[in-house]
């Protein structure tokens, strides 16, 4: 048999891990930045794109697609070619891969402070970079696809079946929830709208969290730790267990994050229940991990790059332990929309994505550059000092969950709310988002630390070059199975067939939970009573959309006596038939919107967007200023958009488009005709009027700023559901 030489690709594979590295630094700096802002809301005052709800996105997106994919692109290229016995199908497409996904970055890290938002979970970005994301992650999948069917290794290791089952899955998720019409090129709406956008965006929101940032990782785990360990995989079976159990019963799991919410409730038991089953898989895989380390605990004691991993799985194995509890009913009414799912999703983030990927560069870079780590004793301070970090940051998230959801259903004796100012709640935990921000910052120093050690790494050893390879040419043997040859191992050597196979495993409870949802109308009945937005409503809601007022506030009230005696009655499916897209929100700091119309004047939410401690003293929401700028709000799309909504089943007729801009002229008169009821306002508005004729300068009535945009739409909150006063 003829002995092949090749060149494994380097390169590609560094260009990965130090983009990793750099946006690992600047995804955690943006984190801890906005855990300052909880301490100091004003902290950017008036500077719009440095605002908390546009850089929370940010921040999200830095560490999921910049330094969590970056890593995760780096191993699987690394792996990928050792396990294969084969060089990358294509250097071309590789760096196409590397650059294109870069510029994806770029163009987030842009558009996001602009607002440039979708306001979907981990699927913010406007649909040109949708796109962008789908071709380059097709070039991916061909790259990997294409090694292969040239490989030189007849069975696929483990590894390559989560790398083809991420690849398959993060597509088709990405493809269904980025379904939407474009306005503009920087503006779309969803094609789903209200209960049906929700349960699309978490079947992808849940499972972009298992399969970007669990399945790939996964199969990281199993050839980095065996290969750091020097032994093999603890069991074969078990990975087999594993890997088929966990991709067909991730995908259901999707409906745990709108439970007690207005989705049908067959398919909110559908996700409790793959979520309960979940617990068997996951633990499979962590059981797996870490017993490949029997016998070598003695090298886990001194090797840093053994202690990121046995972290990660058992941060891993924490995570997906937590998951399952809180999607059982009794847990989830207590811990959703609190500080205790910030905690859960941090454990994860940080220790199973962050510490093997910090385990794992520190394994790559030293073996490619032909030397040793620079310092042991750095990385084991890293080490020490990020795990301590990941303490200090998840106890007291921990803690400030309990204490909201005990204070916000505590009743007196009379049948009152104990704490019904809200704020009580906010002064209450103030202490823990303290501690958030020390454990934050302790993260980030164990990242810099790590940046200092591969540079000094990188500077004493050799450069990273293409790496000589040899191994003999693969036989190719029939299609059919061999005499004693199991299925498994059959399917191993059938690249083809196992790719279908996890395709048909994935796409079972997607189908059989979303098509029924989206087909059978009778499970969103319609509520005559419940109309489109206006022209100014519709453009105040984008602004709302805009600058991420979704991350903070809710709009959704669940049948718990504590919430429909604060909020009012509990949400239907049919108030969110015209929301495209939906905006129930995912966490609580301040209290839910969904009914806040006509709570308060027109006055109130002026002041209370311009200075929100003047009307809510303790509140920790930031001012949004420049909503009050001498510049009109842009109108020019609404036409546009209302024909989006238009063909979205929105029911705006042409007199409606025609007639909006005037509708908007009268609606905004009308709302600063309100503001003028107070004399301060007014007089501060006449003393501005005369100060912009002095300068010379074009003055933009308030009726036809953002702000009053603003104001109309959290205004028409929860109007059109008629409430009965209480006797």
């Amino acid at each position: 048999m003829e002995i092949q030489q090749f060149y494994y690709d380097n390169k590609i594979v560094k260009k990965f891990l130090y983009a990793a590295i750099v946006f690992g630094v600047v995804g955690m700096l943006v984190g801890l930045i906005l855990a300052f802002m909880f301490l100091f809301p004003n902290l950017t005052d008036g500077i719009s794109f440095l605002s908390f709800g546009r850089l929370r996105p940010l921040h999200t997106n830095a560490v999921i697609f910049a330094f969590v994919g970056n890593a995760m692109f780096a191993g699987v290229y690394y792996s990928l070619q050792r396990l294969l016995k084969a060089r990358l199908f294509s250097d071309f497409l590789s760096n196409v891969h590397f650059w294109g996904w870069q510029l994806i970055i770029v163009a987030a890290a842009l558009t996001l402070p602009m607002g440039i938002t979708t306001s979907k979970e981990y699927a913010e970005l406007e649909w040109p970079i949708d796109i962008a994301i789908a071709l380059i992650w097709v070039v991916f999948g061909i790259n990997m696809i294409g090694t292969i069917l040239r490989r030189r290794e007849r069975h696929l290791y483990v590894a390559i079946w989560f790398y083809l089952a991420t690849f398959v899955t993060v597509a088709v998720l990405h493809i269904f929830n980025s379904l939407e019409l474009p306005v503009s090129l920087t503006k779309s709406y969803s094609v789903y709208a209200g209960v049906q956008d929700a349960l699309v965006q978490w079947w992808y929101g849940h499972n972009a969290v298992a399969f970007f940032l669990t399945t790939p990782y996964l199969g990281l785990m199993y050839y980095f730790v065996p290969k750091a360990a020097n032994r093999p995989v603890y069991s074969y079976r078990l990975s087999i267990i594993h890997f088929w159990s966990l991709i067909f019963i991730y995908i259901w799991a999707g409906p745990h994050h709108l439970l007690y919410s207005a989705l049908p409730s067959w398919a909110q038991n559908l996700g409790v229940v793959f979520s309960i089953m979940l617990i068997a898989p996951s633990w499979g895989g962590m059981i797996n991990g870490l017993l490949t380390l029997r016998g070598v605990w003695d090298k886990v004691r001194v090797e840093p790059v053994l202690k990121f991993f046995v972290v990660a799985i058992t941060g891993y194995g924490m995570a997906t332990f937590e998951g399952p509890m809180l999607s059982l009913k009794n847990v989830n009414a207590i811990a959703h929309f609190t500080d205790w799912i910030i905690a859960h999703v941090h454990v994860g983030a940080l220790a199973w994505n962050g510490f093997l990927a910090f385990g794992m560069i520190y394994w790559l870079i030293p073996r490619m550059t032909k030397g040793e780590l620079f310092s042991k004793k750095l990385a084991n301070f890293h080490f020490w000092i990020g795990t301590l970090g990941i303490v200090m940051y998840a106890l007291p998230m921990y803690v400030s969950g309990f204490t909201q959801a005990s204070m916000w259903k505590q009743f007196n004796p009379d049948g009152t709310l104990t704490y019904g100012n809200f704020l009580e709640t906010v002064d209450k935990i103030i202490p823990m988002y303290w501690m958030r921000a020390v454990g934050g910052t302790m993260y980030l120093i164990g990242i810099v630390v790590l940046v200092y050690n591969i540079v000094m790494t990188v500077r004493a050893n050799a450069a990273v070059e293409d790496e000589l390879a040899e191994a003999p040419e693969l036989a190719r043997l029939s299609n059919g199975r061999l005499k004693g040859e199991k299925f498994h191992a059959w399917l191993e050597r059938r690249p083809v067939q196992m790719t279908i196979l996890a395709t048909v495993a994935i796409l079972i409870g997607g189908i059989i939970q979303i098509v029924p949802t989206i087909m059978v109308k009778s499970n969103i009945p319609t509520i005559s009573t419940v109309k489109p937005y206006t022209p100014l409503e519709l453009e105040g809601r984008d602004l709302y959309i805009r600058e991420g007022c979704v991350s903070c506030h809710s709009q959704m009230v669940r049948p718990f006596r504590s919430e429909v005696e604060r909020y009012g009655p509990q949400s239907k499916a049919g108030e969110y038939v015209y929301d495209h897209p939906f905006l129930w929100g995912s966490k609580r700091t301040g209290p839910d919107l969904l009914r806040v119309g006509g709570k308060y004047n027109d006055n109130w939410h002026f002041n209370h967007m311009y200075d929100p401690q003047t009307t809510s003293p303790g509140s920790i929401m930031p001012a949004y200023k420049w909503l009050f700028d001498n510049k009109p709000l842009y109108i020019d799309d609404i036409e546009p958009k209302m024909r989006t909504m238009q063909q979205l089943g929105v029911p705006y007729t042409e007199k409606d488009i025609v007639e909006a801009r005037t509708s908007m002229t009268a609606q905004g008169e009308a709302i600063e005709k309100n503001l003028m009821n107070d004399p301060d306002f007014a007089k501060s508005y006449e003393n501005s009027k005369k100060a912009a004729q002095a300068k010379g300068e074009k003055f933009t009535p308030m009726s036809k700023r953002e702000i009053t945009a603003i104001i109309a739409y959290i205004q028409r909150l929860g109007t059109d559901i008629k409430v009965k006063p209480k006797q």
